[in-house]
């Protein structure tokens, strides 16, 4: 279990302003992610606008919106972009929400196929308004890509449907080559954080795919994915505890990330890790049996989501 040496504070002063003159706690060092080229990601923002499509990258504000858009990738976010909760960790914005648009899967498989894709991440805000809470929009999504993209990889990153099995049987049944539900941080912590949320609910959601996720004669395999974000006051003990809980349930793998607060009005970051923390959280993973770990503070579920997958 990593130490508890002393970790880099959040302080007062900043470097990186947002939205309204607020300004973010100056980062650490290990925190400053350079700029990468950008005629790719030009071409990225005129696909995604040409075809009316939303993204998490730009809705949450990711860290690694340039670096991604650069690769021609980025993570599409259906069902809108105002969400039927409001966790406090997270910029996306409350609703009121939209009826869903029956024309976004068609969209999303064509950006898809005009950027070249061949691992598409799909996610959604939380759609508690809807009788499927969204379920049957992922499935369409899946089944469009899949229709316009040969050999396509689907990864869907879904809300937790409040735990309804039919709905989440109903995504499993369309066969995402990984299925992920971030768990986002440990049990304290979720009154705090996720409040419209059940850490059990989550858990028991993901060992509901995992355990529909073997390869059989007719099927491929389907991967269980889960993620969670450190620097929100959780202790060494909990995410021990919380990793283990996710091999339990048959996730196999994992993505641990820094939270950085993504605007004012979210939860304060109370500590950032030093890089050596996520390598110390890299090793613990890969002991208790995960079969991939992706530990540092700039990664996020769906960040480099093609180099994610296990070869079987």
């Amino acid at each position: 279990m990593p130490s508890n040496e002393p970790i880099a504070k959040t302080g007062t002063g900043g470097d990186a302003s947002t939205a309204g003159g607020w300004k973010r706690d100056r980062l650490p060092s290990w925190l400053k992610m350079p700029l990468a080229p950008s005629a790719s990601g030009h071409s990225t923002a005129g696909a995604l606008k040409e075809h009316s499509l939303n993204t998490i990258c730009e809705e949450a504000r990711c860290p690694n919106r340039n670096h991604c858009w650069s690769r021609g990738t980025a993570t599409f976010l259906v069902l809108g972009d105002r969400c039927t909760r409001s966790c406090p960790f997270c910029s996306v914005r409350g609703g009121p929400v939209s009826p869903p648009d029956p024309q976004e899967p068609q969209r999303v498989a064509e950006a898809a196929l005009e950027l070249g894709l061949k691992h598409v991440v799909v996610t959604s805000v939380n759609r508690d308004d809807l009788p499927d809470q969204g379920s049957g929009h992922f499935v369409q999504c899946i089944e469009q890509l899949r229709a316009r993209i040969p050999a396509v990889k689907v990864e869907v990153l879904t809300p937790d449907f409040r735990g309804r099995e039919a709905d989440i049987d109903r995504v499993i049944e369309a066969r995402p080559d990984v299925f992920n539900h971030n768990i986002e941080t440990v049990p304290s912590l979720y009154l705090k954080t996720r409040p419209g949320a059940r850490y059990q609910r989550s858990l028991d959601l993901l060992a509901r795919v995992a355990a529909a996720g073997d390869r059989t004669e007719d099927r491929p395999r389907m991967w269980a994915k889960s993620g969670l974000m450190l620097g929100l006051g959780e202790s060494p003990e909990e995410v021990q505890s919380l990793l283990e809980d996710l091999h339990r349930a048959g996730v196999r793998i994992v993505t641990i990330g820094q939270y950085l607060q993504p605007d004012r009005d979210s939860l304060p970051v109370i500590e950032y890790v030093h890089p050596d923390r996520f390598e110390e959280w890299r090793e613990i993973g890969e002991k208790i049996g995960f079969s991939m770990v992706f530990s540092g503070p700039f990664v996020r579920s769906s960040y480099m989501a093609d180099t994610q997958v296990p070869l079987s």
